[in-house]
């Protein structure tokens, strides 16, 4: 059975190097602000508890379900970019990112922040596989700088990991009930029926 999240991303035919110079100026200005945006794993399913504590779970995902998931759909277009996924970030007119979530479950308060558990062994494999996901960035980013381009399978590793990461920030977001599965999906995703 499919995960109800769907996450792939249009591989350019050529990188640009002045993407890549982007790219690492970006890194470093989001590295002076880290300790924000680690807070988002911890700020999302907070939100989402505040957001279903307003209504219940079947008005959040059928209300705030939509909105959640067009911000989910920003800070996914914006990991893609920075991950060396694509050179164009998503917003005003066609996006290279395919992100769709089939919502489904009905969130609670109590299972929204429950979540800040639950996902912490998902988060630690994530973090050990993107551990060797930085040394296979910064070889993509070594070859876009000399060739514009870089072998196939470390992009696929790359939207292996931001794949996770996006069904991993679905679950977060209690917009979908199942788990995220343990499995670095490196492969194109399937297509909509």
């Amino acid at each position: 059975m499919a995960y109800p999240v769907t996450f792939d991303v249009e591989r350019p035919a050529v990188f640009q190097r002045a993407q890549a110079v982007l790219r690492i100026a970006l890194l470093i200005i989001l590295g002076w602000v880290g300790l924000p945006i680690g807070l988002l794993w911890l700020g999302i399913p907070v939100a989402s508890a505040v957001l279903i504590g307003q209504n219940d779970g079947k008005r959040y995902l059928d209300e705030d379900g939509p909105v959640v998931i067009r911000s989910l759909g920003w800070v996914v277009g914006a990991v893609a970019y920075l991950a060396l996924l694509t050179d164009r970030l998503s917003g005003g007119g066609e996006s290279p990112i395919r992100f769709e979530v089939d919502r489904s479950g009905t969130p609670t308060v109590g299972s929204a922040l429950l979540r800040i558990l639950t996902s912490i062994p998902s988060l630690v494999v994530l973090g050990l596989l993107s551990f060797v996901g930085a040394f296979v960035w910064l070889i993509g980013l070594v070859w876009v700088v000399v060739g514009e381009s870089y072998p196939e399978s470390l992009w696929g590793y790359l939207r292996g990991l931001v794949r996770w990461e996006v069904y991993l920030l679905a679950y977060l977001a209690s917009v979908v009930d199942v788990y995220p599965p343990f499995a670095l999906d490196t492969g194109p995703a399937p297509c909509a029926v």
